[in-house]
Parts: C-alpha cells; structure tokens; sequence
C-alpha cells in the first residue's frame, strides 16, 4: 500500500541528504561484516563480541582450520589485483580462483575429501518434491494463522490489536528502510544515481523498483519462504558491472539450473565468496569522502548511520539513528526549519518501533 500510493518514495525523499550520503558507505561496512564471517576471518567471541581466526600454526590452531583462511585472504588479494589490472569479471574469477586453491589445498588436510563423492550425489526431481510437501502452500488449505496472538495470556483486545500492530509496524519499517537503503546504496556503488528536478540523487524508476520488491515480499509470505526482497549482496552483481534487468534474468535463470544441481553449485566455498563480499564493501565505503566530517550536524548522524548498519545487523536501524541524531542536532543548534515534516514523521515512526516492539 506504501508502495501503490507513492508514500514510500515520498518517506525517502524526506531522508536528509547527509543520511542518503552515509548509507552507501554503511551497506559496504555490513557488505565487508557479512563477508569477513562468511569465510570466518571474524568468529564469535563471549568477551569482546567478535575477535579475528588464529593463523596460529605453531600455538595450536590446526592446518585444517588454517587452509581455508589462507584461501579467503588469496581470494580477496586476488580479486584487488585483478580489478586494479581491469579484467573484465575479476570478482568471479577471484572467487573461481580460491575455489580452485581450496580443493587443490585439500590433499594437504587429513579426511577433507572423506565421503566427497557421496556428497556430489542429486536428484534431479528432488527441487519438485518441495511442491508435494505438507509445508508448502499451508495457508491455501488451512488460512492464516493468527491464534497465537488471539490465545496470548494476559491480554485484552486492545493489547492484541497494539501487539499486532507495533508487530505489524516492526516489519514494515525494517523490510522498507532496508529495501531504500540497499536500491540506494547498490545505486550509489554502481554509479546509477540520476538527478531529479531538484537536483537531488535519485535511485532510477525507483516506484517500479520499489513496487516488484513489494510484491515479491508478499508473495514470498504467503508461499512460506524467508523474504524476498532486495538483498544487500545484489551490489557484488553491481560492482561487478551488472547495471540491467538482464543481469536479474540471468542470475534467476542461474539459480533455477543450480535447483538441479545443489550439491554441485554448493562446491564453492563460502572461504571464496566470502572474500568478495569484503571487497565489494572495500568499493562502497569510497562515498564517505563526500561527506562534511567537519560539521558536527553532518559528521554525527554520518557516522552513526554508518555504525549503526553494521554493528546491530541492520540497515534500517542505521537510517534511524542516522535520522534520530539529525533531528535532535539540528533541533536543539538553532536550524529547525531546516528539518522537513516528512523527517519529523518518520523519527517518530522509528521511536514507536523502537519504545513499542523492543
């Protein structure tokens, strides 16, 4: 409904213009976190949150936890030195290149290819017998179901309908801002931002963007799959020179073929592409120079919209904090009127998230 009125591109261009700066170079700090846990550079830890893998051969850490970190930090150099020489498709040539060293570094680690080839076995019909499944489709034959918030101890129906609706209100806000931030920041990062009357930057038929992630999100729900929507690893595709509805066509047409073979297609290891999700993020956070790191109005709200992707694992939450700290600034520095109605609207929307659903 946000998207068929017009309000959702009304609510993005009420963003500031130091937010909008800041979330290319956010989505490329979270890229590079996504990437650096894919191919386990960064691991958990109980004391700090997160600390570095140990390369640490002769302190105890095994060749066979080793090997592959050896392969990601070789992808990620690799991919630098191709890029930096030109070659055309130098992401998927770094990742193909890590894959093959992976494999051929296997040999050296005691079991790696223990039970390889009964891992390599498929079914070609294996991907139709999800339609037969009972999970498929449930909501055709059993209608949605919402009796546990109808059977929720302890509450009224007035409570009901503020659970169901701040509920509501969480996803909306999460799935939209994360969706403008990703068709913003992959814009950015692919240098398809056009000027609009304003002269301001703007993402490209962005209602039409906006209006197929919408009905994708949709119909993703109702068929019982995680959402589908716009992901933040479409920039790898876009840093790598995907700027058409064709490069969409032929990487659907690349997954529905990877459907049959799975276990192939899972032969790439996430040591590889991992790697390429960090130097995507490397390409992205060159946005940072536009901005005015030397007003306090515009360096805060920068950085926290920045941070804030990153470390609470969510776009979105940027954008808030970005809009949060940009509102109180610039109201409490004397420059109120330069605040738009819209970023007054949507602040507040962003403090009843936050106060009413965490």
């Amino acid at each position: 409904l946000l998207t068929a009125t017009g309000l959702r591109k009304i609510i993005f261009d009420a963003i500031p213009h130091v937010v909008k700066a800041a979330i290319p170079a956010g989505i490329g700090l979270f890229i590079a976190f996504l990437g650096l846990q894919d191919a386990k550079l960064v691991i958990p830890s109980e004391s700090t949150g997160v600390t570095p893998a140990s390369f640490n051969l002769l302190g105890g850490a095994g060749w066979g936890a080793v090997m592959p970190l050896i392969v990601a930090v070789f992808s990620l150099l690799l991919i630098a030195v191709l890029s930096h020489k030109k070659v055309k498709g130098s992401i998927l040539w770094g990742i193909l290149g890590g894959t093959g060293l992976y494999y051929v570094l296997g040999f050296t680690v005691k079991g790696f290819y223990k039970g390889f080839a009964e891992s390599l076995s498929f079914n070609p019909l294996k991907p139709f017998a999800a339609f037969a499944s009972e999970s498929f489709g449930k909501v055709f034959t059993e209608g949605f179901d919402f009796s546990a918030y109808l059977s929720a101890d302890g509450h009224s129906v007035g409570g009901l309908v503020i659970l169901f609706t701040t509920t509501a209100l969480a996803f909306c806000m999460v799935d939209m801002f994360d969706t403008l931030g990703t068709l913003y920041g992959a814009c950015r990062g692919g240098d398809l931002l056009v000027k609009n009357d304003k002269g301001e930057l703007e993402v490209p038929n962005m209602n039409k963007a906006m209006m197929a992630d919408a009905l994708a999100t949709c119909t993703g729900s109702v068929l019982g799959t995680s959402t589908v929507t716009t992901f933040v690893e479409s920039s790898a595709g876009v840093a790598a020179g995907g700027k058409t509805g064709i490069t969409s066509l032929v990487t659907s047409a690349a997954f529905a073929v990877a459907l049959f073979f799975a276990p192939i297609a899972k032969l790439i290891p996430s040591y590889a592409y991992g790697a390429a999700l960090i130097y995507v993020g490397v390409l992205m956070m060159g946005g940072v120079k536009d901005i005015d790191w030397k007003d306090i109005s515009v360096s805060v709200p920068a950085f926290l919209t920045v941070a804030m992707m990153p470390f609470t694992y969510n776009i979105s939450y940027g954008i808030a904090f970005g809009l949060l700290s940009y509102v109180v600034i610039k109201a409490f520095c004397g420059e109120i009127k330069e605040i738009k109605i819209g970023t007054w609207v949507i602040t507040a929307l962003f403090i009843a998230m936050f106060f009413l659903t965490h």
